[in-house]
């Protein structure tokens, strides 16, 4: 598929023609959410936990006698039933990551570019480059472009100034083409790629 190359101020420099096994495929929605389950799982710290009975400090003495009180037998001030025991069957501290094949991740990045591209969604710039750090110069041109929800993409790595510039903006995420990825790229309405982002990912995918 063909599509137009524009720079930071909106003007036309040229048309780049863009791999269809990367960006014409048909996407398919179980792949992309597959792979969007495994990154949040993924990236989930799985430091929740609580007090069983074993861990609760308190005394073992039998409750009261085993017979005659005309309630239920206890043997433990520890257990579950009684305010200030430990808690039945609660969460602990685990890895909630599971695997998930390599073809299937590659081939869902390729899925998630293709659903963006199917969306129009796609935006190729020769370069993202701004002279200076500035936010306020940034947003200027986003709001001329009418970008206000977007993931840009780099080469090897973003210019330092445009990254910078980039940092207070809301919505705005700036990635190299290294840490591409199938999440952050459905989050966001736009997809920004430079030239040498789409280089990289035909090199890296084909």
């Amino acid at each position: 598929m063909k599509i137009d190359i524009t720079s930071f101020d909106g003007q036309t420099a040229g048309s780049i023609e863009l791999a269809d096994e990367i960006f014409g495929l048909e996407p398919r929605e179980d792949l992309i959410f597959r792979m969007i389950r495994w990154q949040l799982a993924k990236r989930r710290a799985g430091t929740h936990a609580v007090k069983n009975r074993a861990d609760i400090a308190r005394t073992g003495k039998k409750v009261y006698k085993q017979k005659g009180t005309g309630g239920a037998r206890h043997g433990s001030a520890r257990v579950p039933q009684f305010r200030g025991g430990g808690r039945a069957f609660g969460p602990q501290v685990r890895g909630h990551a599971h695997d998930l094949p390599k073809k299937v991740r590659r081939l869902a990045l390729k899925h998630a570019l293709s659903a963006k591209a199917k969306d129009g969604a796609i935006v190729v710039w020769e370069n993202a480059v701004l002279a200076e750090p500035k936010t306020k110069l940034l947003k200027a041109g986003f709001d001329k472009l009418g970008l206000n929800d977007a993931l840009i993409i780099d080469g090897a790595a973003p210019q330092a100034n445009f990254a910078r510039a980039a940092r207070n903006l809301p919505k705005i995420d700036v990635l190299s083409v290294a840490g591409v990825n199938v999440y952050d790229i459905l989050r966001r309405a736009k997809l920004v790629l430079t030239r040498a982002a789409v280089d990289a990912l035909e090199a890296r995918l084909k």
